[in-house]
């Protein structure tokens, strides 16, 4: 982090941008207490919010109590300062969205068919009984075109229905197309913030914003620090991101962030970054990439670290479930069946990110 070189005083715990919770430290009605901890020179007093902090060498640490959704912490001493703002999740519990990328097959078929109900239709029905046997609240990314076939060819005859279903059932953009992969790595902010607009635009004219939120996934979690700026202006408050690295250490599949910042994020839930204002919440498992033992497997990994089991993101792509297409899963349902089934033993609550604090409706009323 560029800001901390040859800097006196530095804390290194938390992070700006960290998203607290009763995992980093005893809640009581009056608040949540954590924490704090950093490096400053030995031989200098430091203070903590105004309050003597505890000095070991160049360590020191200190007790801070957040009262706030969102909170400065200021820690001094005599050659400087330093600061981080977090945000704090009162009140949490566990709870869990399932999203869907790579859509639009679906909704060619629903042109083309023009059931009575969009339940009619196979994929819908799949879901729709996954949230009548489960709870569970579904988030679909779609796409604006695919071969033979566009957005606004989509009947609008189904708003209300739409709508009526909004309480579980979610759109939003995700990309223009599917091919070319990688489409916003490198793109100018405005190409993706044209593509959403197309996209978000045939989404309140076909099934009105009722089925909308603050939250999307963009194709290949990829974009330039600009386009996520571009989404910001838009509306958009949470980003799904799948933190991991290629061979050379790069980072990839989170956006714009850095080394640093996406092995802090694969480490956490959430984070949001301070440059940009956007929540990044971390994917815990590509359910279509493992047979069903195995999605209970990464789940029980992610469930070993109290940071990175409060929130639970399950993503899923369109296409495993297309028996015309090479890549379909004959066991597709049966991945869904057992993480649904993984999230809902262990007492997670279904949400969206975009519901109360980060989907949690039982603490702050809104996200700051």
């Amino acid at each position: 982090m560029g800001k901390y070189h040859q800097q006196a005083i530095r804390i290194t715990s938390p992070w700006d941008g960290d998203i607290l919770n009763r995992h980093d430290g005893p809640e009581t009605s009056e608040g949540l207490t954590i924490r704090v901890e950093g490096t400053a020179p030995a031989d200098q007093a430091v203070s903590v919010d105004g309050r003597q902090a505890e000095h070991d060498g160049e360590a020191f640490s200190a007790e801070v109590l957040l009262t706030k959704p969102e909170t400065t912490i200021v820690a001094e001493c005599p050659s400087g300062s330093d600061q981080v703002t977090v945000l704090c999740d009162r009140q949490s519990y566990k709870r869990y969205r399932f999203s869907v990328d790579d859509n639009i097959l679906f909704l060619k078929d629903l042109a083309e068919q023009a059931p009575h109900s969009i339940f009619d239709h196979w994929y819908l029905a799949f879901w729709q009984e996954m949230h009548d046997r489960f709870g569970t609240k579904v988030h679909i990314n779609i796409y604006h075109e695919t071969e033979g076939f566009t957005l606004p060819k989509m009947h609008d005859k189904w708003r209300e229905e739409w709508a009526a279903n909004a309480d579980w059932l979610h759109l939003s953009f995700h990309a223009l197309h599917d091919e070319p992969a990688h489409i916003y790595r490198n793109a100018p902010g405005r190409r993706l913030a044209r593509d959403w607009e197309w996209v978000m635009d045939e989404i309140y004219r076909f099934a009105t914003p009722a089925v909308t939120g603050d939250t999307t996934t963009v194709h290949w979690a990829e974009s330039t620090r600009e386009g996520v700026e571009q989404l910001y202006a838009r509306g958009i408050r949470k980003l799904i991101a799948l933190p991991n690295f290629d061979v050379s250490g790069e980072p990839r599949t989170c956006y714009h962030l850095d080394k640093a910042q996406a092995q802090h994020l694969r480490e956490r839930d959430a984070w949001r970054d301070p440059e940009t204002g956007m929540i990044f919440v971390t994917c815990d498992e590509v359910v279509n990439s493992y047979a069903p033992d195995d999605v209970v497997k990464v789940l029980d990994g992610q469930e070993e670290s109290p940071h990175t089991c409060e929130m639970i993101e399950l993503l899923i792509h369109e296409q495993y479930f297309r028996e015309e297409l090479e890549i379909y899963k004959e066991d597709i349902k049966q991945r869904v069946i057992a993480a649904l089934e993984w999230v809902t033993e262990r007492d997670y609550e279904p949400c969206f990110w975009c519901d109360g604090f980060l989907g949690n409706t039982r603490g702050w009323p809104c996200l700051v």
